[in-house]
């Protein structure tokens, strides 16, 4: 008998004699285990020896072999084991199976291998194009596979697409699959732009472990907009025809207005804005325009009005007083300063105002503020002074605002005036306190102001406050406090709301992402500032606010119960209000529909009934037309002091680039109207021009020549530029004149050529065109072609090795990858499989073959060619995968493992 001993195992198992059962080892490799069998007999043994494994992944490269053990000597036999790369993570029994040849007997031994988790994602993109059209889908395919040996449960996302498949997936080991991700470009893209895609795949228990790809396409504009050589400032210029049925008396006219903003040069340093409103011709409301001339200019550090404008030096002095003046600021590094002048449109108390200031900044959020305002009085006519205290001579009114942010979390703000008149002099200060933390918000602010202060406002005090405390992730606690200022100095244009003080305190409780309640108790004093009153009450109540998203509805409803004390006529009441709001969208169009019932006791009769109804509809047919109509029956009475709509109907169409025209008609309470309707309608035209200011580029041109290299014709062929649009002569020749410079995208409209036909370099392009002229010329030949087939093939030895099933087999695949250095393609193929590459450019390319996590035991002898495509040549290749044959090598010396016992003892 010919006595066979293992020499190496160098690519099968570790240089060790010992056993592995306590090391962790990785799947994919090569490792031994041994066994000692031992002979107590005095006579030689023979044994007939057979190993197996707990599972078929695990692989014993010698299943059966033979062993002769002197009497009382032991040898150690070694077992050499594949561990494939799907072996499962866990402990695996390897079981070595004695026979002695002679006698029969019998023996088992028993060892553990433990095989560590491999955790190994590889996502790969597999194809995407290189440009698409505007409006077209972008469709990018990712290969993705588990080349670990634990099964993954991943979930796949897109930040800017969409995943076609399902966004989660269970992969066990060794399996592959493609990902799909696709998105809608905007057909109305008005320049070319890249666009990357991404991919990222990540398991459930490891979410940290993230594998992204990225694919990037070129989206090439069918509406371009080119870049313009002129630089251009935006104006508009409308004429309305006005009409309105005012408090029985009827009224009509026209009304012009000129307004443009923006920058007057290409770097945005110069900035101008203009607003010129001729007077209206009928009175004005909240509907309508009123006259108004201004001019703004920005610079850098400098900012320059002239004209009408809310002028407003502070809270306290002069918080908004509408008048026609100018006004001038200037801006440094960590200082500011400044002035207006001002004289009141609609006060007649005041004739004129000038006020002077300097900010300084003295940290990145934190400023204080120093400033004057010098007020002098209207003399002549009083009469429509809003105010009962007049200002009775020249007023001085220094002040001081500060706003610090302590930390990030808290900020103040504050400020303190003095007013002195010849008569008179008072004080006046603000503070305010911003509290952002985790789990709570709270704002409160606080203003005084004495009797004979001659500010904005005046013998009042008024206190605002709101927290919200986050209790939970659901439940939020909300409480507000308003208490008005009573004496301020409004401009007579506008009505003073009703004095208010209101206490609301609830909870809110988020039951559903689609749904929340809230839960109010509170107090409210409303007392009407005109006379005679309307209206003088406290009432207590409690609030249930119900929003809840079902479908495409979104429903809002409210119930309020409170006990009214009415003033005015010295009785008390139950007041209760009920309010349902439904709103959707469908067809392009949103509907709104409100109901609100009302039983209360706030006005002149105790349980008088209250009924509001009305709704909104608003469409957008498309991008140039779009109509709204509303209606509400009325309103409560104490909105009484500002104009209220109770039917609206708009049409607004763009004829053309530039015009358009707008309807409007309306019913509407005027300020201070509680019954009397007045009806308003309007026709405006509106012309919106870009009027040149700058001239910042020449046109330029493109030219070239096709070149024919072996196609039937170079005439005739159409190439599209964005816009332009030119078609070769006989000789190939082609021009593009009088185009903006810019980046571009040439293109060559293939139906006017051949089907097969290809240019030698890439086309479409991108071009940027520069200068008085550009020159991009190309040749037409006819396209190439690689197919081939992947040839698996099995070899065997003298040993036997565990052979792949035939369904293991087909879940081999490949990556082809073929490249001219320019362009990359790829395809997927599994063993067996023919595959092609169609449409190729003639010249020199390569074909690369990856393993993509293939079975270390098949070998790709030839992974890469190298060959030059001619036009209209097909080229076959043929890949080989071989399953490869451990060496096994024989000798004829021995090699002695053992000991001798007697030996030992000594």
């Amino acid at each position: 008998m010919i006595k066979k001993w293992i020499i190496y195992y160098i690519l099968l198992f570790p240089a060790s004699l010992f056993s592995q059962k306590k090391d962790s080892l990785k799947p994919g490799t090569s490792t031994s285990v041994s066994f000692t069998i031992e002979n107590k007999s005095s006579m030689a043994k023979n044994y007939h020896l057979k190993a197996e494994t707990s599972h078929h992944l695990i692989t014993p490269i010698l299943k059966n072999g033979e062993i002769r053990v002197a009497p009382n000597e032991s040898k150690i036999y070694i077992v050499p084991l594949q561990i494939a790369t799907e072996a499962p993570q866990g402990k695996h029994s390897v079981v070595l199976e004695g026979t002695e040849i002679t006698t029969g007997e019998k023996f088992t031994q028993t060892t553990e291998l433990l095989i560590s988790a491999n955790r190994k994602l590889s996502l790969t993109l597999l194809d995407s194009p290189e440009f698409i059209k505007a409006g077209e889908i972008i469709k990018s395919i990712f290969f993705l596979k588990n080349d670990g040996n634990v099964s993954e449960n991943l979930i796949l996302e897109s930040k800017n697409a969409v995943v076609d498949e399902n966004t989660s997936l269970i992969l066990a080991p060794g399996e592959s699959k493609k990902i799909t991700i696709s998105k809608i470009t905007s057909s109305n893209l008005s320049k070319n732009e890249f666009q990357n895609l991404n991919l990222s795949v990540y398991s459930k228990d490891h979410p940290q472990e993230n594998q992204i790809a990225y694919s990037t396409v070129k989206i090439i504009s069918i509406k371009p907009i080119e870049d313009d050589i002129y630089h251009r400032f935006p104006v508009s210029a409308s004429l309305a025809m006005l009409g309105m049925q005012n408090r029985g008396q009827y009224k009509n006219g026209f009304q012009g207005e000129l307004y443009g903003k923006g920058s007057l040069d290409s770097e945005n340093k110069n900035t101008l804005e203009f607003h010129a409103v001729t007077k209206n011709p009928i009175d004005f409301n909240s509907f309508t325009q009123y006259e108004e001339y201004f001019v703004n200019y920005t610079r850098k550090n400098l900012f320059i009005h002239l004209g009408d404008k809310n002028y407003s030096s502070s809270f306290l002095t002069e918080y908004a007083r509408y008048g026609r003046g100018a006004e001038i600021r200037f801006n440094l590094k960590k200082i500011s300063f400044g002035g207006f002048y001002n004289h009141p449109r609609f006060f007649r108390d005041i004739k004129d105002e000038f006020n002077i200031y300097s900010k300084f900044k003295i940290a990145k959020q934190s400023e204080i503020t120093v400033g004057y305002l010098y007020k002098t009085p209207r003399k002549e006519n009083t009469d429509l002074a809003f105010s009962n205290i007049r200002l009775d001579s020249n007023a001085h009114l220094p002040y001081l605002t500060g706003k610090f942010k302590l930390n990030k979390n808290l900020e103040v703000s504050g400020e303190t005036a003095y007013s002195k008149t010849e008569k008179t002099d008072g004080t006046a200060y603000m503070i305010q306190t911003i509290a952002n933390y985790n789990k709570i918000n709270a704002n409160v602010m606080y203003m005084r102001a004495s009797p004979e202060y001659a500010g904005y406002f005046n013998n009042t005090n008024t206190i605002n406050g709101n927290l919200q405390y986050q209790l939970s992730k659901r439940i939020n606690v909300i409480a507000n406090y308003v208490q008005d200022a009573k004496n301020f100095q409004r401009d007579t244009l506008f009505f003073a709301a009703p004095y208010r003080k209101f206490l609301q305190y609830g909870i809110q409780y988020k039951y559903s992402n689609n749904g929340n309640i809230y839960v109010y108790n509170g107090s409210q004093r409303y007392e009407d500032r005109l006379m005679p009153k309307e209206f003088d009450y406290k009432e207590r109540f409690f609030k249930l606010t119900l929003n809840q998203q079902i479908g495409i509805f979104q429903l809002n409803i409210d119930g309020q119960f409170g006990k009214t004390d009415n003033f005015l006529t010295g009785f008390s009441g139950k007041s209760s209000f009920y309010t349902a709001n439904i709103g959707f969208e469908k067809f392009k169009t949103s509907f709104n529909i409100y109901g609100s019932y009302a039983l209360t006791s706030r006005y002149q009769l105790k349980n008088e009934k209250q009924f509001y109804f009305g709704a909104r509809v608003l469409s957008r047919f498309s991008d140039k037309s779009y109509f709204s109509l509303f209606y509400q029956n009325n309103y409560m009475p104490e909105d009484y002091y500002k104009d209220r709509n109770l039917f609206e109907l708009l049409f607004h169409q763009q004829i053309f680039k530039g015009h358009e025209v707008d309807i409007s008609t309306r019913y509407n309470l005027q300020r201070g109207e509680l019954g009397n309707k007045d009806f308003i309608f309007s026709l405006r035209y509106t012309l919106r021009m870009n009027i040149p200011t700058q001239k910042i580029a020449e046109y330029t041109t493109l030219s070239g020549n096709i070149k024919n290299l072996g196609v039937k014709k170079v005439e005739g062929i159409r190439l599209m530029m964005g816009n332009h649009l030119s078609v070769t002569n006989k000789n190939g020749d082609y021009l593009f004149k009088n185009v903006n410079p810019g980046d571009y995208v040439l293109e060559i409209d293939r139906t006017t050529t051949e089907i097969n036909d290809i240019a030698d370099q890439n086309v479409p392009v991108s071009l940027i065109l520069a200068g008085k002229e550009n020159i991009y010329s190309f040749g037409l030949t006819s396209a190439a072609k690689i197919q081939g087939k992947i040839e698996y093939k099995e070899h065997e030895s003298n040993l036997q090795f565990a052979q792949l099933s035939t369904n293991k087999k087909k879940n081999q695949n490949l990556i082809i990858e073929v490249t001219n250095g320019n362009q990359i393609f790829r395809k997927l193929a599994l063993l067996g499989d023919y595959f092609d590459f169609t449409y190729l450019r003639p010249g020199d390319w390569k074909v690369k073959i990856y393993r993509n996590g293939l079975d270390k035991k098949y070998k790709i002898p030839i992974d890469q060619f190298e060959f030059n495509l001619k036009s209209d040549e097909t080229k076959n290749i043929i890949i080989n995968v071989i399953k490869q044959s451990s060496e096994i090598k024989y000798q004829q010396e021995t090699i002695k493992v053992s000991y001798n016992e007697n030996k030992k003892r000594k």
